[in-house]
């Protein structure tokens, strides 16, 4: 028996999936906003967070946020009624691990859920990853830190951008197709039709160095980072996002 916390406001919803969930055999407790959520993700009393994102005195994205920079990894799905592109990459950059677009099924979201707590220890404790360092050429990803040495300049990445950065540098030289990218980094089947690989790589280029992740045509992305003179990527670890 899993335990589930729903951060929904609508009533009528909240019910709904507490209703479902029951039904399947998990326990279900419902917060009303974003602080209730907060307070009760970070009890370590849950195995699942189901989060809205249109929650009163928090929004769904404050609280990931806070979960993720606390260091929790309580698995969190969000409940969106926003379908624009920005909303969908915010939510997932802020650390969520799944999405459902309203109106909904619950058998859909239900799914979901499984999926989740089959990838997850159950457990809602705050966990901190044991010290860990990967190297690829010259570049350095350092697990508890949650970040990427680029000539010895520590680049803080997102939640996001770290997890992808992990899967490159724990399979260097090999080429990573975007269906594994998606299924390993965001685990679920994204729509195909989806840029969100191709958006986070051109991040971590702009972090790390453009050079450093290959792009293999109709294949994916590979890493390969040789060694290269400091001066031939100055000021390229600052960079923001491509606009392109």
């Amino acid at each position: 028996m899993s335990r589930i916390l729903v951060a929904e406001d609508e009533v009528r919803i909240s019910a709904f999936v507490c209703k479902g969930l029951q039904s399947a055999g998990h326990t279900a407790t419902v917060a009303v906003s974003g602080t209730d959520a907060l307070d009760l993700a970070e009890s370590g009393e849950f195995d699942l967070l189901v989060l809205d994102i249109g929650l009163p005195e928090l929004d769904g994205f404050e609280v990931l946020e806070r979960l993720r920079a606390d260091g929790s990894e309580l698995p969190v799905i969000i409940l969106t009624a926003r379908d624009s592109a920005r909303d969908l990459v915010a939510g997932l950059d802020s650390g969520a691990d799944d999405y459902v677009s309203k109106p909904f099924r619950f058998d859909e979201l239900l799914a979901r859920i499984r999926r989740r707590l089959a990838t997850h220890p159950p457990t809602g404790a705050i966990v901190r990853p044991d010290s860990e360092r990967l190297t690829v050429g010259d570049l350095v990803l350092e697990v508890r830190e949650r970040r990427v040495v680029v000539h010895g300049v520590p680049v803080e990445l997102s939640t996001r951008e770290f997890a992808l950065a992990e899967e490159f540098f724990r399979h260097p030289d090999q080429i990573l197709s975007r269906e594994e990218l998606l299924r390993r980094v965001w685990g679920y089947d994204f729509d195909p039709g989806s840029n969100v690989v191709d958006v986070y790589v051109r991040y971590l280029r702009n972090k790390i160095g453009r050079s450093t992740i290959d792009t293999v045509r109709g294949a994916g992305y590979r890493l390969a980072a040789p060694a290269i003179p400091a001066s031939a990527r100055e000021g390229s670890h600052l960079a923001g996002p491509d606009q392109a």
